[in-house]
């Protein structure tokens, strides 16, 4: 991504470096950068957590679209990768229609959009809605058989909330969900993610990748004892 650069360079002026996982301190070494990094975790990992019990307590979204727990995929397409190609989302769709489940699609507004230009339709299977709040989001991310997605967030939210993940997309920034074999890479061909749906699922330890939830308190303590 282009803005890749523009992390390079903030790395290589900080004083500190707070790093969310072993990847990102071994990705600096390898770049020269080995003083003053610090492996706490992932502050989205502390805001997921902190936010989810608000959601569970405040979120009626299952209710409002009448779901149950593990009942549903969870999808969502923004990027303009997909967005912007007509074929790409004609194949997505196509593989969302064929899935053996409900599938829970709330549609970016560019989304709909090309869709509506292209005349791109979903399966009956299909339930699709407009964006939903953070709440909203987790509370449906939570409940979820399996999240199809194109986001970097969402993909890191699902393996924090424990929910396999099937990426729409050739990579992604989060290497260690899939080498831990939550996330799997489907890229846009319809045969694989509907492959992938109806024949993987993770095995093995959900490892905490990101931390515990406490990222920002142990942020706070190496700045304050630096000041001392």
């Amino acid at each position: 991504m282009p803005e890749e650069i523009n992390r390079v360079l903030t790395d290589h002026v900080s004083a500190f470096l707070f790093c969310p996982t072993d990847a990102a301190v071994e990705n600096l070494a390898k770049e020269g950068i080995t003083q003053a990094v610090h492996r706490v975790g992932d502050v989205m990992a502390d805001a997921l957590f902190f936010n989810l019990k608000l959601a569970r307590a405040k979120s009626n979204i299952m209710e409002l679209l009448g779901l149950a727990k593990g009942r549903y995929a969870l999808a969502t397409v923004h990027r303009a990768a997909n967005t912007d190609d007509a074929d790409n989302m004609r194949s997505i769709l196509r593989a969302f229609g064929d899935l053996s489940s409900q599938v829970v699609f709330p549609v970016h507004p560019r989304t709909r959009k090309m869709m509506n230009e292209w005349g791109i339709s979903a399966g009956s299977n299909v339930l699709m809605t407009d964006p939903v709040g953070y709440f909203d989001m987790l509370v449906l991310q939570e409940n979820a058989n399996c999240i199809l997605t194109d986001s970097g967030g969402v993909q890191k939210e699902a393996y924090l909330v424990g929910v396999r993940c099937i990426t729409l997309r050739q990579e992604t920034e989060w290497v260690e969900t899939v080498a831990s074999g939550w996330n799997q890479l489907a890229g846009v061909q319809e045969k694989k993610i509907i492959d992938l749906f109806e024949n993987w699922f993770p095995r093995g330890v959900r490892v905490p990748l990101y931390g515990d939830g406490h990222s920002a308190e142990q942020i706070f303590n190496i700045l304050s004892a630096s000041l001392k």
